[in-house]
């Protein structure tokens, strides 16, 4: 794995950028001297930075044959912090430097980073695009997911009940997100005497501009039917319903959008150990069916 960081558009700083190559010999990102393939960048989601993705990243390269470039957003690591003004704008100009970059032509994105790249992807040209979840706002149909109770907590500084009104309202833990509010306040305490559980709380603040910036960028289907990028909108079979039915629904309106299931995953598939969605991901950017792969739902 390589590190280095790409300047922000807008003056703010930088982004931390991890690279992962099919083979050990290193060349310099984004070089025009370099004779590989346009790569791939990875959009990691909300509440998490970006090494949590690095061993899909990995294995997502060695199928390809390609570079997988995966960076912190903003707020995170040594990328830059949000700016007062953050908005989705903040992060499509972000994602198109990376591109830029990288020298890469194709992007994946989870849940929020599903959003950032597919608003991206309507206003510049990304040759393939693939979302896992992708946390998309359309005619209102996430409106009922935010609770201002959420914003409240994290302002009072009641990290505990902001995380169980964050766990609750997005139902994206699975069978936990179901439990009541003090089981999941418990949860919570328990969950911050880990690395992760405190790091997750430290990115509260960025989970509440970026649920805004989802609302505050609410679309139609129509807004749509203009995106030329061929797209692959994937769901887990085990996650939250108002995914894929947002999937379905892009896909059977926008031509170039095509939507799938990956049985037997989480909203945090990415996240998880195995190859199933990683080979689904590289056979769309590829074209190419991988030995074992099993075919997925629709």
């Amino acid at each position: 794995m390589e590190t280095w960081t790409v300047e922000t558009v807008d003056g703010g700083g930088q982004l931390e950028v991890h690279t992962f190559r099919p083979a050990s010999a290193a060349s310099i990102p984004g070089s025009k001297e370099s004779a590989e393939p346009a790569g791939v960048v990875l959009v990691h989601g909300t509440l998490v930075t970006d090494s949590l993705y690095w061993p899909f990243a990995r294995t997502l390269s060695v199928m390809l044959g390609r570079p997988v470039h995966s960076y912190n957003r903003r707020g995170r690591g040594r990328s830059a912090p949000q700016p007062s003004g953050y908005s989705v704008e903040t992060e499509i100009a972000d994602l198109l430097v990376v591109m830029e970059k990288t020298g890469s032509s194709d992007v994946v994105a989870h849940s929020y980073g599903g959003f950032v790249a597919l608003q991206a992807a309507r206003r510049a040209r990304i040759n393939k695009l693939v979302t896992y979840d992708a946390a998309v706002s359309l005619s209102g149909n996430l409106s009922s997911r935010w609770r201002p109770e959420l914003e409240e907590a994290v302002t009072a500084g009641q990290l505990d009940h902001a995380w169980a009104h964050l766990v609750q309202g997005l139902g994206t833990a699975g069978p936990i997100s179901y439990l009541p509010m003090g089981a999941l306040r418990t949860l919570s305490v328990l969950s911050a005497r880990t690395r992760l559980g405190l790091e997750m709380r430290s990115l509260l603040p960025t989970a509440v501009t970026e649920m805004r910036a989802v609302l505050d960028a609410d679309a139609h289907l129509h807004d749509f039917m203009e995106l030329s990028t061929p797209t692959l909108m994937l769901s887990g079979g085990w996650s939250p319903s108002y995914f894929a039915e947002t999937g379905r629904t892009l896909a059977g309106a926008v031509p170039v959008i095509d939507f799938a299931v990956v049985p037997l995953q989480f909203h945090e598939g990415p996240l998880r150990p195995g190859k199933r969605l990683a080979a689904r991901i590289a056979r769309f950017l590829s074209g190419t069916r991988f030995h074992g792969e099993l075919p997925d739902a629709t």
